[in-house]
Formats: structure tokens, sequence, C-alpha cells
């Protein structure tokens, strides 16, 4: 097989043994190359802008606890058809939530098999991921937890994924409980200028007030993504 007909792939891990090794288990795969490695999240991010990838293993704590969620959204922001899996140790409901949130297509263990790895890789490389029991089961009981709001928490988390650095900027004022005229002081502009973008916001959530936003990010714990 050409290299240029690898599956690119970048890796990302805090842990030098760590990611060395998932590189080798990459390397040695026929249809999959090493696009590049990062031990952090900013590390990772400018890797992506620079280097020609197709799929990114993601480390969710690198040099602090949500690291690879900041990195995945970002990257995910600039680039919205990158495939980004988070390789991880953490299997929390809240955990699986907020990184799935983030933008990522597939979430999988650290203590997973070499070949389950492989094959989630090319999955995803091919837009066929099926999430692990252990994902899907964690995102059913956060939509039975929401289910009285009336939305589906997969609808919800994609719209997430996919707001503007200006929308989300919006979302972290609300969350800080900020009023129309306080944003519009913030942010230097006329309060008319406010409303319109947060009808904007609210038709991309399907809400029909803010509040039920922040009520739902709250639920889920996914402050966080807004700070």
């Amino acid at each position: 097989m050409e290299e240029h007909e690898k599956i690119r792939v970048i890796v990302a891990e805090d842990m030098d043994i760590l990611r060395e090794g998932f590189c080798d288990i990459i390397a040695a795969q026929p249809d999959m190359t090493v696009a590049g490695s990062a031990a952090s999240g900013r590390e990772v991010c400018a890797l992506a802008e620079t280097v020609p990838c197709d799929v990114i293993l993601m480390d969710i704590e690198m040099e602090h606890i949500h690291a690879g969620i900041q990195a995945s959204e970002r990257i995910h922001a600039a680039n919205g058809d990158m495939k980004i899996i988070f390789l991880t140790v953490h299997e929390t409901d809240d955990m699986i939530t907020a990184a799935m949130a983030s933008g990522a297509v597939d979430y999988v263990v650290k203590s997973c098999e070499d070949e389950v790895l492989c094959d989630h890789i090319r999955r995803a490389y091919r837009g066929e991921t099926r999430l692990e029991p252990l994902v899907s089961q964690a995102l059913m009981r956060d939509y039975k937890r929401l289910r009285q709001s009336e939305k589906s928490l997969l609808y919800f988390i994609t719209n997430v994924g996919r707001l503007t650095p200006a929308e989300r900027s919006l979302v972290k004022l609300l969350l800080e409980d900020k009023k129309i005229a306080e944003i519009a002081q913030i942010r230097q502009v006329e309060q008319v200028t406010v409303k319109t973008q947060i009808r904007s916001l609210l038709k991309k959530f399907g809400c029909s007030r803010t509040r039920e936003i922040v009520k739902l990010i709250r639920q889920l714990g996914l402050e966080h993504l807004f700070f």
C-alpha cells in the first residue's frame, strides 16, 4: 500500500512510554501511518493545524484533566470533519458525555486490545463508528435523566460541538448568569445585537429560553467546556 493511501494518525498522549507504544501499534499496521505525536493538548492543536491527518487518537487527561476535551473542541471548531477518538482510563458517565460533546466520534478505554484499537481507528476513518456499549449506555442514562426536558441528549451534545467561538463565549456569559445589558457591555455591542445572537443560539438548540440551555449544560456537568 502506498504511503499516501494509508490512514494518517496523530497520537496525543502525555506519558512517553504509552505514546510510543500507541505509535508502535499504529506503525505496525499495513494500512496506517503515524502522522505525528504530541504530549499535550497545546501540541496536538498545533499539529492538527499543520500536519495532514485523518484520525487523532487523543488522551483526555494530559497537562490537566480536561486538556484532551478542550483540544478536541478547538480542533473540531476549525475542522468539523476531523475524526477524533478518545483513548482514556476514565469510564464515568460525566467524562464520557463531556468527551462526546466536544466533537469526538469515538471513545475507547486504554485497556483495550491492540486489534480493538485499530478496528476503532479504521471504522472512524470510514465514518462507520459504532459506539461501545460503555459509551452508548452512558449516553442513554443521561438521555433518560433529561427526558423530562423533551430534548434528546445526542441532539444537544451534537449542537454543543457545532457552536462557533462567539457562541461559546455567549454561553459562557450566560453560565455566569450575566444579563443582556451586562453581556452587551462586556462585548461592547448594542443590546439588540446580543438579543439577535441569543435568538440564533436558541434556534440552534431548539430552546425557547436561555435558562433551558444553561440548565441542560449544568445537568450534564459540561460547564468546563465553556471556560
